[in-house]
């Protein structure tokens, strides 16, 4: 099916700029953007698509958002960067939004997600030997198979991906890996008294949008009080309204000890992300110890209220949940030989391919794109749906027909 869609000489260009000058690390659709507004994109051919990555999961608000935009447009004209080194205006004011925003007593500002997971173990770490009294160099973190936490060195030393692993080792020690949605393994691995946290996806994205059982979150909250460990959620794609609530844990009410966020933090307009924790938890780490020349940024935190104010004013949390619970009634009528299942949770969703055919959600893909719809699979049968939090039921209604149409051509 690749083969009988061919690029156009313009589309062709640049493809072949990045192809010879660019590192061989993605394997992109064929289609090159040009620009983006609310739930679309249009292509270098003036082509319009439906956005249903949403950069997996960063521009939530909507692309090109005014109210973001406005934020960046004004500070950037005033002050972009200080580091560290210096106070400035903006930090402050961020770091008391925020805090108050998710409930907790302190942030850490970083500029990328996996950023932000690093600083996360780190303070895991650090609680663990300086509070909970772990023997030096002992420190494990309980993690789950299947996890996408991101690409550095240290994070994929406990990823169960080949693909991430093979030839990058040696790999960082102290992980633990145990099946996600499980409970019982995760009340055996606490027993062990140098367990400092517990790193979790409250929805694995990248393995396909696995949702766990109902009352996951709760307990894993028991457990990691129970034993004094740190529960630790990664909520960089799940988080800011995706699912439904502003969190995905809050569907359940549970309070994380650290939570990880990125992505939609800054709509898309650049990169920002954070670290959420209270005193005792965030205080373990002195002057010196970490740091990142960009993270807390003036730009990136003036930029991070307005997009946080967005996700409230406009009820994306509430649009998010009733345009999901839509979407998937609108595909399971379809009831397409080629499904095989549909699943997911507010606007992050995921359909299982079922094809004699292995590259047969690839190849969906493509004809969703000459279509008029982006989307992208991910390991290999499962291709994730999650448009911007800004989509209509019309417009969700016109994106099951342009399914429906492309699954016809499987």
């Amino acid at each position: 099916m690749q083969s009988t869609i061919q690029a156009s000489a313009n589309t062709q260009y640049f493809l072949d700029l990045e192809d010879r000058y660019g590192a061989h690390n993605y394997h992109p659709l064929p289609v090159v953007m040009k620009k983006a507004k609310g739930v679309h994109f249009w292509d270098v051919d003036d082509k319009q698509y439906y956005d249903f990555l949403s950069g997996y999961s960063a521009v939530n608000q909507g692309h090109c958002h005014p109210v973001i935009l406005d934020a960046l447009l004004q500070q950037a004209q005033t002050l972009t960067l200080t580091s560290r080194a210096f106070y400035n205006d903006q930090l402050g004011e961020y770091e008391k939004f925020i805090t108050s925003y998710f409930g907790y007593d302190k942030v850490l500002p970083m500029n990328t997600g996996v950023e932000a997971v690093e600083t996360a173990l780190k303070l895991s770490r650090k609680w663990g030997y300086e509070v909970k009294g772990i023997e030096a160099d002992r420190a494990k973190i309980v993690v789950c198979s299947s996890n996408f936490h991101g690409r550095t060195l240290g994070v994929i030393s406990y990823s169960t991906d080949p693909t991430a692993t093979k030839n990058y080792g040696p790999f960082l020690a102290g992980f633990e890996v145990i099946p996600f949605n499980d409970l019982v393994a995760l009340e055996k691995a606490l027993q062990d008294k140098n367990v400092a946290a517990f790193l979790f996806e409250p929805i694995q994205g990248e393995a396909g949008v696995v949702v766990p059982d109902d009352g996951y979150y709760t307990g894993v909250r028991a457990l990691c009080s129970q034993h004094n460990v740190l529960m630790v959620a990664d909520e960089i794609q799940s988080g800011l309204c995706r699912t439904g609530t502003m969190l995905a844990v809050d569907i359940e009410n549970v309070r994380p000890d650290i939570v990880i966020l990125g992505k939609a933090l800054s709509g898309g307009v650049l990169p920002i992300s954070a670290v959420l924790a209270d005193d005792t938890i965030m205080l373990t780490i002195k002057p010196g110890e970490h740091g990142s020349t960009y993270g807390g940024n003036p730009l990136a935190c003036k930029v991070a209220v307005a997009a946080l104010m967005v996700l409230k004013e406009e009820n994306m949390a509430a649009n998010a949940e009733a345009m999901g619970k839509i979407f998937r009634s609108e595909l399971e009528k379809l009831n397409s030989p080629h499904i095989k299942t549909i699943r997911g949770r507010g606007l992050l969703n995921a359909i299982v391919i079922r094809h004699e055919n292995p590259e047969a959600a690839w190849e969906l893909c493509l004809q969703l794109k000459e279509n008029g719809l982006l989307a992208k699979p991910t390991h290999g049968d499962k291709i994730r749906f999650a448009p911007p939090l800004v989509i209509t039921e019309e417009q969700i209604m016109d994106c099951v027909g342009i399914i429906a149409k492309s699954l016809e051509n499987l």
